[in-house]
């Protein structure tokens, strides 16, 4: 399985962006995504996932209330759309999946490259 994140810019602060993540190859074996972010300095930290039928999402309380994570399994794509946008938000976007039902996921075996996201005060 292939990801390819897009989307990702520069934002004023309260603004909004809306991150696509886009599957190929093997998408049958495509069952949980999530987005994970990593700001400078830090560690990845978890911002959403969404199970196949989009019925069950997390939320990581960071975002809660702001971040709204969707896909449209028929585009094999997985969007995070994001408002009232903080500076805390700045960093880059990663997604990912699993072919594993298990909920709420423990782990991802398929990652994509990143898109940056900045966000300015």
């Amino acid at each position: 399985v292939q990801l390819q994140a897009s989307g990702g810019g520069l934002v004023q602060a309260g603004g909004s962006l809306r991150l696509s993540c886009a599957a190929s190859g093997s998408i049958f074996s495509i069952n949980t995504m999530a987005w994970y972010r990593q700001a400078p300095g830090k560690g990845r930290e978890f911002v959403a996932a969404i199970n196949w039928s989009g019925a069950a999402t997390s939320t990581a309380d960071s975002v809660k209330g702001r971040f709204t994570i969707s896909r449209v399994n028929a585009k094999s794509t997985m969007y995070l759309q994001m408002n009232s946008l903080k500076p805390e938000d700045t960093a880059v976007y990663y997604c990912a999946a699993t072919p594993i039902s298990t909920w709420p996921p423990k782990s991802f075996s398929s990652w994509g490259q990143g898109t940056q996201v900045t966000v300015s005060s």
